[in-house]
């Protein structure tokens, strides 16, 4: 295996220990208060993680969209974790390329960066409005540090394109079909 491979592996890992805690800490608090008597009252404070917001979205028959969250910030995540150790053990060459083209087409749908930018423009619109105010929390940094570091690893990772075989493996080098002059 090449050290381009060996720190896409040791990258991998790291992500690991990073979405778990991504997942189950809070990532955002939002609180609204309204003046009464000049003094602000808080009306209303929700504390989210990613795992919790899946469960409050299923509870509160939104199935659909805790559905795609789960499948995008959750179970996305891991296959593509599984699938790059799968990728690096694998012994022949079409298979592992063909892994490779996918993964790297399913990493365009994965959420988590999609979903770390609206908890980031989520906690913004709440800091510009007076009576509403958001707070970061670690696990939207432990999340961000997922996104950042998975991402990486796969940029690390190298596996050589396949001649034929493959459907969007680059072809053969071009023959010069030119007359002579």
């Amino acid at each position: 295996m090449t050290t381009r491979n060996w720190i896409a592996v040791g990258l991998t890992i790291i992500s690991l220990f990073l979405i778990v805690p991504g997942l189950r800490s809070d990532a955002l608090t939002i609180t609204a208060s309204i003046p009464i008597f000049n003094k602000p009252t808080e009306i209303f404070k929700e504390t989210q993680s990613i795992l919790r917001a899946i469960r409050r979205l299923y509870d509160s028959k939104n199935y659909f969209v805790a559905g795609l969250v789960t499948l995008f910030s959750v179970v996305v995540p891991f296959i593509k974790m599984g699938l790059l150790a799968v990728i690096l053990v694998a012994k022949n060459p079409v298979t592992k390329y063909r892994l490779y083209l996918f993964v790297r087409s399913v990493s365009k749908w994965a959420m988590a960066d999609v979903f770390a930018v609206g908890v980031f423009i989520a906690f913004m619109a709440g800091n510009a409005i007076d009576n509403l105010d958001a707070k970061l929390h670690p696990g939207f940094y432990w999340f961000i540090g997922y996104c950042l570091v998975s991402n990486l690893s796969f940029q690390f990772l190298h596996v050589p394109p396949v001649l034929s075989g493959v459907e969007g493996a680059p072809d053969q080098a071009p023959t010069s079909t030119m007359a002579p002059v």
